[in-house]
């Protein structure tokens, strides 16, 4: 079971979170089948395997990108021929190598040159993760931004005794004072909203593991390659 801290704000939450048990639950659920060890597996052999992996299962595009609790965050045209919808944890060690590894050449290849759209949902497995995702919404047109600094910034902060002082030294860095972290964190509204996200990705389209991407309406549980992202993508275009 993962922490949850219901009514209250993430801000007190933090200071009670162990950073052990954040990390050993924190990519997919204790009775989920292991999608990170498939992870690891494509990790490893991305360098020499192209095939494109095997889809589990659809869903219905229109009903995926209906609006949901928060405003949808984009990169990308909306008139882009294939749509990832990924949802990812900010404490989930996978999600971070998606976004330092296989993101940027997604983005060269595929966002910047029109082909994609990368939508991200919050699917945060724990308040830390929940806290990442408050201040990144509260950074508003710095998101994706705020987002990459703290994936890149995960040991420091995910691991760290004190994760509420190494977010706010983070979040200093992208311009908040005390005052607007303290404001951040103890958004009620912000954080239903965010559990809200998460609770729609697992009863509507059953997401149990992250990161999860649909793309164009197709489930691919666990993180992925560049080659094997162009083997799906490619076809699509």
């Amino acid at each position: 079971m993962k922490p949850s801290i219901d009514r209250r704000n993430v801000l007190l939450a933090l200071a009670g979170v162990p950073a052990m048990g954040l990390l050993l639950s924190a990519c997919n659920d204790s009775d989920a089948r292991s999608t990170t060890a498939q992870a690891t597996d494509a990790m490893t052999t991305s360098a020499t395997s192209t095939e494109a992996p095997k889809p589990e299962g659809t869903v219905d595009m229109a009903k995926l990108l209906q609006p949901g609790a928060l405003p949808d965050m984009q990169l990308g045209k909306d008139d882009a021929k294939v749509t990832i919808v990924e949802y990812a944890s900010m404490t989930c060690p996978h999600c971070a190598h998606f976004d330092i590894v296989t993101l940027p050449d997604l983005r060269k290849k595929y966002i910047d040159t029109g082909k994609v759209r990368l939508i991200l949902r919050e699917f945060a497995w724990d308040p830390r993760a929940e806290a990442a995702f408050m201040l990144a919404r509260c950074s508003k047109d710095k998101y994706f931004a705020m987002v990459d600094v703290l994936f890149h910034q995960q040991d420091n902060w995910a691991r760290a005794d004190d994760a509420k002082g190494a977010l706010l030294q983070i979040s200093k860095l992208a311009g908040f004072t005390q005052e607007t972290f303290n404001a951040c964190l103890t958004d009620q509204k912000l954080l239903d909203d965010i559990r809200a996200v998460k609770k729609r990705g697992e009863k509507d389209f059953g997401v149990d593991a992250t990161p999860t991407f649909f793309i164009n309406g197709k489930k691919y549980p666990g993180a992925m390659s560049i080659e094997e992202m162009s083997a799906i993508i490619d076809p699509l275009l």
